[in-house]
């Protein structure tokens, strides 16, 4: 006779038009789990694909549906939904496993900590070579000061829920994550991974960072940026020094953000480095 159990976590997936990838990465999360151990609510939202479809194929996740298309408010449906705390929200394009969940979990429950996230692994697998060193040197700039912005996942516990929600409809939901707490009360936790695939080329690289611009802008209107200020060049050098990026790879990376930073002025005028290793509007 199966003893229900009951969850240990609440997991927000908001998905939309991800029927590439939803089933199988719904099933890697839960490959590991005991029936009922994890509250998945999967929200596909304004989509014109399969993604609801597909995401009901996969046995222990609940779908609610929203015909309204926008992550955050995605996040508000699913939230509404949750059964307990702490609670994960996860994008769906993002792999994280369900040992991963478990240290998230374990990590959430630290005297201190409101916030958690895991450690980053970019699969550069079908990257084009130029894109490819641009996202290495990018990940490196931004490797110490990451935490909850652009991992793909971020985990709140009942008391960092209630800093954060209800998030006002921005761009870049983790980002105002990220800039709710003080680095003490969030932490990246190393037992955990997500793997995240960056752009495939240069193009779609430039294209993100309009994106990411528009939504670094409207966190420092609302005063939600990062605390540990932006990066400079100085950065860039020391990683080269140290080894952890190649000079040629330097070389890429600088030559994407010349162009990301042209891009820019002929949008609305001088670009300038972000907290994040990007170019903003200045």
């Amino acid at each position: 006779m199966h003893v229900p159990v009951e969850p240990i976590v609440s997991i927000v997936v908001p998905a939309h038009n991800e029927e590439a990838v939803i089933a199988a990465n719904l099933r890697w999360l839960l490959q590991d789990a005991q029936p009922g151990e994890f509250d998945v609510v999967v929200v596909p939202n304004g989509c014109s694909d399969r993604t609801a479809e597909l995401a009901r194929t996969v046995a222990g996740v609940r779908v609610v549906e929203s015909p309204r298309p926008g992550k955050v408010a995605a996040l508000h449906v699913g939230d509404e939904a949750c059964k307990t705390f702490p609670r994960i929200y996860l994008d769906a394009d993002i792999e994280l496993s369900s040992d991963s969940v478990r240290a998230l979990v374990t990590a959430a429950g630290r005297p201190g900590v409101l916030a958690c996230a895991p450690a980053v692994r970019l699969d550069l697998s079908g990257v084009r070579w130029m894109a490819r060193r641009t996202h290495r040197v990018h990940d490196r700039l931004i490797a110490p000061n990451r935490a909850l912005a652009g991992v793909g996942v971020y985990v709140l516990t009942e008391a960092g829920h209630r800093r954060v929600f209800p998030i006002p409809d921005i761009i870049s939901d983790d980002g105002w994550v990220h800039g709710s707490f003080q680095p003490h009360e969030r932490v990246v936790v190393s037992e955990a991974v997500s793997v995240v695939r960056p752009a495939r080329t240069v193009r779609a690289h430039l294209k993100r960072r309009i994106r990411v611009r528009a939504g670094n802008e409207q966190l420092a209107a609302a005063s939600r940026g990062a605390p540990e200020g932006r990066l400079g060049p100085g950065h860039l050098v020391r990683v080269v020094r140290r080894r952890e990026v190649s000079p040629l790879d330097a070389g890429c990376y600088l030559v994407v953000l010349a162009a990301d930073r042209a891009l820019s002025r002929l949008r609305r005028g001088p670009a300038i480095w972000g907290s994040d290793g990007s170019s903003r509007t200045g």
